[in-house]
């Protein structure tokens, strides 16, 4: 089967590790409650609840973006005493297509705008 003939696959599955997203020693999300998504020729992402995330440093970006398999996800700016503002550090499917839905409103972030994504055990 070569690559082409690959179907294209986005999996959802809860992640029983401890995940934490660290920038500059402050914890802007911590969770034991978090997802991870693997998708067909992409790294996995970890996704976390709201409810796990410090929304009070997370400010609303216009940027979105479109994924066929996801649908469109809306971007935030982390705010930070010692870094001002970082944007369009996160995203977020507010209203996922059905393959995505289990990531309904959990925020993800962009490793290489964050200093630490930890996965612990």
């Amino acid at each position: 089967m070569t690559n082409a003939d690959t179907p294209h696959r986005v999996e959802i599955a809860p992640n029983e590790h401890r995940l934490r997203v660290i920038h500059y020693g402050i914890t802007i999300a911590d969770t034991t409650r978090g997802f991870t998504l693997r998708e067909t020729g992409l790294p996995d992402v970890l996704y976390f609840p709201r409810e796990d995330v410090n929304m009070s440093r997370l400010r609303p970006s216009d940027y979105t973006t479109f994924c066929p398999y996801k649908g469109t996800a809306t971007h935030f700016h982390l705010v930070t005493e010692e870094a001002g503002m970082v944007e369009n550090v996160a995203w977020s499917y507010e209203d996922p297509l059905e393959t995505a839905a289990r990531i309904k409103g959990c925020i993800a972030f962009y490793p290489a705008r964050v200093e630490q994504i930890h996965q612990t055990s």
